[in-house]
């Protein structure tokens, strides 16, 4: 009797639990593990280390969902890096947790900061750091990052970035164990300091050194730090940090650096002889330089990746092909141009990229319908709305349903506005996931989105007198941005005309970029 009672009892519980309403929790642990598309897939793995193991494993994925769930959105890349890659990555994130801030050697280097010469460098150790300071806008800030940390894995020196850029807002930490956020009170960039050290007169400002007759390197005259000016407008006698000569007797023995750029100059770190040879084992597909690295180095923020995610569950999980069209006008008080729409046209349908229009109704039916959605980012919504227009009042050729979609629509561009620039942030990750590019040239922003996808885009070119250029776009033929103003004259300039790995841009000349084989 007593075994038939509990018999009861259990089957009454049992049964109470599985007609009470699911609780939240288990909506939660569903949705964790349902696919981009929608589906339930509680057999697929997730991809924690990028295809070659890119990330580190210990890393925390709830604090920043994007490290290790936006592998899930994407293709597998082709690109896989190689083996030397990761070694270098994980060695540097040893060196970066010894030498880090919070660590006594961070703070042995820090008080050895402003010494007279020839006493900086004394008890530094393997310890020697790269400080990035930000210069422009968001894609000319990630640029610029991208090359600052190449130059640190190839000199062994640890990066930290300036938080007064917002980057906090913007990034996860990329380093386990550790943070890559210089302190604010960091002795050389605090207060009204900061304005000064940023002067180009500054004595320490190393294109300044050598227009005032400077370095003569000696055991006495090693400053503790020195001023890099990395901006486009940045003087021969500043374009003197990539010759051989200034890196091996000068640059190279200096324990801090403090670097403020906004210009992609990876191409003229692999014309310096002593760094290409290690650069070739890091990357033997040349033109996956900043695809690995922003891969490795850049996870949007929880709150980005917010807008990331909700964007592409509502408008291009559905898609069977995705279309990305980046829009840029240089011109800010330009707005809307009708031969720049123009030109967007007849480069995408002459492409392939979007179908031509068709005058009769076509008789396909909506189930076997092709679905291409296309992603415009741009700070004016004309080009999207006419676009949608277009594709709304006519059919499509081949009976495929166009769809378009622009996540923002801000006007003017509000650089180091924290919502802004984390919209714009999102935009670059959500053209990343598309499966064709077509960008604006000379657009950092464009750089920045197809090079993170692995995309080879289509870059519109400039036009001349508001006319639309025949042809409108080209094919690039490599992935990887262009260095707008490399040095084109004095160290460098032989080993340009003889290195056949990098080319003139497509979209600036003079410009360079790297190029597995010139085409």
């Amino acid at each position: 009797m007593e075994k038939l009672t509990v018999t009861i009892a259990t089957c009454f519980i049992l049964c109470s639990v599985l007609l009470l309403p699911p609780s939240p929790n288990i909506f939660n642990r569903l949705k964790s593990n349902l696919t981009t598309t929608g589906s339930y897939d509680s057999k697929k793995p997730r991809e924690k280390l990028l295809g070659g193991g890119l990330l580190a494993t210990e890393l925390d994925d709830e604090s920043c969902l994007s490290r290790y769930h936006q592998a899930s959105l994407r293709k597998p890349s082709p690109h896989k890096p190689s083996a030397y890659l990761v070694s270098k990555l994980r060695s540097y994130e040893k060196l970066h947790k010894r030498c880090g801030p919070g660590s006594d050697a961070y703070k042995s280097a820090t008080e050895k900061l402003g010494l007279k010469p020839g006493n900086g460098s004394e008890s530094v150790g393997e310890c020697r750091y790269i400080v990035w300071v930000p210069y422009s806008g968001l894609a000319n800030r990630i640029i610029s990052l991208v090359s600052v940390f190449l130059y640190a894995l190839l000199t062994e020196r640890v990066i930290l970035v300036d938080q007064r850029s917002g980057i906090s807002d913007l990034f996860c930490e990329p380093f386990p164990a550790t943070s890559w956020l210089l302190p604010r009170n960091f002795p050389l960039l605090g207060g009204k300091k900061r304005d000064r050290f940023f002067d180009r007169s500054n004595s320490h400002c190393y294109g300044t050194m050598l227009r005032n007759s400077a370095p003569n390197l000696t055991e006495t005259s090693l400053p503790s730090y020195l001023y890099l000016y990395l901006i486009s407008d940045y003087s021969d006698d500043d374009k003197m940090f990539f010759c051989e000569e200034d890196q091996k007797t000068f640059i190279g023995e200096v324990p801090w650096l403090v670097v403020n750029s906004n210009i992609y100059f990876v191409p003229s770190l692999w014309l310096i002889p002593s760094f290409q040879t290690e650069l070739i084992k890091m990357f033997p597909e040349k033109e996956t330089v900043f695809h690995h690295l922003s891969r490795y180095l850049l996870h949007p923020t929880n709150q980005v990746w917010g807008l990331v995610t909700r964007s592409y569950d509502a408008y291009l999980s559905r898609a069977d092909e995705r279309l990305g069209i980046q829009v840029r006008v240089f011109d800010r008080h330009a707005g809307y141009l009708q031969h720049v729409m123009d030109q967007i046209v007849a480069c995408t349908q002459r492409e392939k990229l979007l179908p031509e229009l068709s005058t009769q109704v076509t008789n396909t039916s909506r189930s076997k319908r092709l679905l291409k959605v296309v992603l415009v980012t741009s700070l004016h919504p004309e080009y999207s709305v006419k676009l949608k227009r277009m594709f709304w009042e006519q059919p499509t050729s081949t009976g495929e349903s166009i769809e378009v979609y622009q996540p923002s629509e801000e006007r003017v561009q509000q650089t180091d506005k924290k919502l802004h620039d984390q919209k714009a942030l999102a935009e670059v990750y959500l053209l990343s996931l598309t499966d064709n590019i077509v960008t604006t040239a000379r657009s950092t922003f464009g750089y920045f989105a197809h090079s993170l996808g692995g995309l080879r885009p289509w870059i519109l070119y400039k036009p001349v007198n508001r006319t639309a250029p025949d042809p409108p776009c080209v094919k690039a033929v490599s992935m990887e941005p262009c260095f707008h103003r490399p040095p084109l004259y004095g160290c460098q300039a032989k080993t340009i005309e003889i290195t056949p790995f990098v080319m003139t841009c497509e979209d600036s000349n003079p410009g360079l970029k790297l190029v597995d084989a010139p085409e």
